[in-house]
């Protein structure tokens, strides 16, 4: 039974999923129609409110280019790359490439999901070489699985938001401690369940498929010699000892280094995208040891770039749309008058995940519903530390067949999204479970 719903999703997503820029283009429609038919919103109002907001996202846009591009330059260090490969030396079988995979993209996105993201497809890549009958697809399906749990892990944007001194709920809110969130029983029943079973999951599914994607030798072979082609040219000019100086990259390196001591000092465990994209980077200068090296990484890593830089804005103008016409309050609300003391955090939890498929941010979505649904958890007596984790279990749950977070691994693995999303949507039935018992039961 469980070959015949894998297969069966996996064919209906390969033939009738299109290319990730066209299922934005198509949400921007379904938003665009939805708000003139439940808002009072006109045509012109919500043209105004998809162009109005259609350029928000630009910096998150840079930062997310720049998770991919950092990551890469990174990860093509020879010291990343003889870690992963040693790593990927633990796989002997496809199911064991499949379940190393899983593993190892949990935990990363635990820790942070751009670092988690990243990992996750560079080291599929890593595992790909070493066992190569594994199917591509899965195995890259493996990796994006992982980011289920970010929103459970040490940089959950609402959890963490709420935790802080000046937070726009904490009059009504107040400051909710990680320790009611993050470190509470259900939030952690929830993330062990889902790193114990993901790798079960997909692992049923590797021996379900019956045509597998193996994954075209002459790829390896390409990507990993523009991975080891590092140029020895002799400096024979003063620019070209520049080029080639280790003293300038360890002395830039060095100093983007103690920046990263000196915030941690600070401000504790704030692994915000900044910092992880700045640590990445700097590291990465450490590594490469030379400008010139850094400079060929970045050039192979800026070619994955195209579908984050093309799509995100369109995404914005959703987001736009949805706020600006009252659309996402719209959908709140209605959940609202339908839950209980007991029912609100379960409610709120599908409630978000629908939202998230227009609204693909945490940080976006929070500042949406959370004005909605805390004041009825408080009216209602419901937990309030709960119903704030509703909302992110939510976003992290429906983006296993939302592409937007897919981009990332999609660009660095060489996949379309109807690639992977057909075993997604498995991942999504399955976690649809622990998640809910975790926010009703615990």
């Amino acid at each position: 039974m469980f070959g015949v719903v894998i297969r069966f999703f996996d064919r209906i997503v390969q033939r009738y999923l299109p290319d990730a820029f066209i299922f934005a283009l198509l949400l921007t429609i379904v938003v665009f129609v939805l708000g003139l038919g439940l808002t009072s919103s006109g045509p012109m109002d919500m043209i105004q409110y998809w162009g109005g907001g259609f350029w928000d996202l630009l910096a998150f846009t840079m930062q997310m280019t720049l998770i991919v591009v950092t990551g890469y330059i990174l990860a093509s260090t020879n010291v990343m790359s003889t870690l992963m490969k040693r790593l990927a030396l633990l796989a002997h079988t496809p199911g064991q490439a499949v379940v190393l995979v899983t593993v190892v993209a949990s935990l990363a996105c635990l820790l942070n999901y751009g670092f988690g993201l990243v990992v996750g497809a560079l080291f599929a890549k890593h595992v790909v070489r070493r066992v190569p009958t594994v199917d591509y697809r899965l195995l890259i399906a493996a990796a994006y699985s992982g980011f289920l749990v970010w929103h459970g892990g040490l940089s959950a944007s609402i959890p963490l938001t709420i935790a802080s001194e000046d937070h726009f709920l904490v009059e009504s809110l107040g400051i909710i401690p990680v320790t009611q969130t993050l470190l509470s029983p259900y939030n952690i029943f929830i993330v062990a369940t889902l790193i114990a079973t993901l790798p079960i999951i997909n692992y049923f599914s590797l021996k379900s498929i019956k045509h597998k994607t193996y994954i075209d030798p002459l790829f390896l072979e390409t990507e990993l010699k523009n991975e080891l082609a590092v140029t020895k040219d002799k400096a024979a000019t003063p620019a070209e000892r520049l080029e080639n100086s280790h003293i300038l990259s360890f002395v830039i390196g060095g100093a983007g280094m103690l920046f990263v001591v000196f915030h941690f000092a600070t401000n504790g465990l704030d692994l915000n995208i900044n910092i992880v994209n700045f640590t990445i980077l700097f590291l990465g200068i450490l590594f490469h040891r030379t400008p010139k090296r850094l400079l060929q990484s970045v050039n192979e890593g800026v070619r994955m770039q195209a579908g984050i830089i093309i799509q995100f804005p369109f995404y914005a103008g959703i987001m736009g749309m949805m706020v600006a016409s009252g659309l996402s309050d719209k959908i709140a609300l209605w959940f609202v008058q339908i839950s209980t003391e007991t029912t609100l955090p379960f409610l709120t939890f599908i409630s978000a995940g629908l939202i998230n498929m227009f609204i693909p941010s945490g940080g976006g979505q929070w500042a949406v519903q959370g004005p909605i649904m805390i004041p009825a958890a408080i009216e209602l007596g419901a937990d309030t530390a709960r119903v704030a984790m509703a909302v992110a279990w939510g976003d992290a749950w429906t983006n296993m067949i939302q592409p937007f977070w897919a981009l990332p691994v999609l660009a660095i693995a060489g996949l379309k999204v109807r690639d992977i999303m057909g075993f997604c949507l498995i991942l999504l039935i399955w976690s649809f479970i622990p998640i809910s018992i975790g926010l009703l039961f615990f």
